[in-house]
């Protein structure tokens, strides 16, 4: 049986000897085959080439879209960290102020969503609920998720840590918490307000300055007495600045002791009305009488070193009934 084949024949024009090349038709089909095989895998490695450079420029446009908002992120969370900040100086400002006017927090009756009374006779453990008769969430989450927008966290599985480890997710709640914050700030602020306008005059009356510019050297309490060196009660509040500072009435009242005391050097006392007594030690010099009324941030003294003291300083004291109170609480304006 004879085998179909091909001949190629190559010629040479320049020498005049051509060469017979036979393929039988086997190898030409399997030759086409092949070609056919590599035309294919050559297409699909253009088409796959292509896709690679389509995807790594939409890539790097990816890459610069996360960068972008990456920094609006870190602009929003700076945001919200100011925000946060400023929402404590409120809170402190506010918690100094009702502190010093003795305003207490409001009670205001807590509205409670109760079940139906039991009927006479009838015991109350009947609507009590076991708790070990309760279903998982995972349960009820079936049934309510054609209303549910997202499921609720799962603390038992952990749901609520994982979600604080994601830094949208914190920053969420973070946003959540300081607009829940600011609404009830903005109304406690409020009636903060409105309860110190009726005390205008136990507003006037109340210490709230710093009396004297400088750096706080001693704070209220027990500390190593520099003279003793043992541990004594510091019933004030030490601002070291230079001799002849101004000394400011914190707030108005009436001068009710001007004179020199045994370690408190030259001393001046305030009387504020309402139990609120206020002392300034180691004086350079005094500038008011006794009986003599003063208005807040009228100058009353000058620091000094008097008395016993181990350099210019004021020795701030408020007394309240007759205790001595921790100054800095009557300080808003730190």
């Amino acid at each position: 049986m004879n085998k179909k084949t091909f001949t190629f024949i190559v010629t040479s024009n320049r020498q005049g000897r051509s060469k017979h090349i036979t393929i039988s038709h086997a190898w030409v089909k399997a030759a086409a085959a092949l070609g056919f095989i590599g035309v294919v895998l050559l297409g699909s490695v253009i088409v796959d080439y292509f896709g690679l450079l389509l995807a790594s420029t939409e890539m790097k446009h990816l890459r610069v879209e996360n960068a972008h908002l990456k920094q609006q992120f870190e602009v929003v969370e700076n945001k919200i960290e100011s925000l946060e900040n400023s929402l404590e100086r409120v809170k402190n400002f506010s918690t100094k102020l009702k502190l010093i006017t003795n305003i207490e927090e409001s009670d205001r009756p807590v509205k409670l969503a109760i079940g139906p009374m039991p009927k006479p006779g009838q015991s109350i453990d009947h609507y009590n609920e076991d708790m070990g008769d309760r279903k998982p969430s995972s349960e009820f989450l079936i049934k309510d998720e054609h209303f549910l927008k997202s499921a609720p966290l799962d603390k038992a599985k952990g749901e609520l840590s994982h979600l604080t480890h994601s830094h949208y997710s914190s920053l969420s709640i973070r946003i959540d918490k300081a607009v829940k914050e600011t609404s009830l700030r903005e109304q406690g602020i409020l009636e903060l307000w409105g309860t110190l306008s009726e005390r205008q005059s136990l507003l006037n009356a109340t210490p709230s300055i710093k009396p004297a510019r400088g750096w706080y050297t001693s704070r209220f309490g027990y500390r190593i007495d520099p003279f003793l060196g043992k541990p004594m009660m510091h019933n004030g509040l030490d601002i070291a600045a230079s001799p002849g500072t101004p000394v400011h009435a914190p707030a108005d009242g009436v001068v009710s002791y001007v004179g020199f005391e045994s370690g408190y050097g030259k001393l001046v006392s305030i009387d504020h009305g309402y139990g609120v007594k206020t002392r300034y030690a180691h004086n350079s010099r005094i500038f008011v009488q006794v009986g003599q009324k003063v208005k807040r941030r009228d100058v009353i003294a000058a620091i000094g070193s008097t008395g016993r003291s181990s350099g210019p300083h004021l020795h701030y004291e408020v007394r309240v009934n007759g205790i001595p109170v921790d100054p800095i609480n009557y300080i808003l304006n730190e």
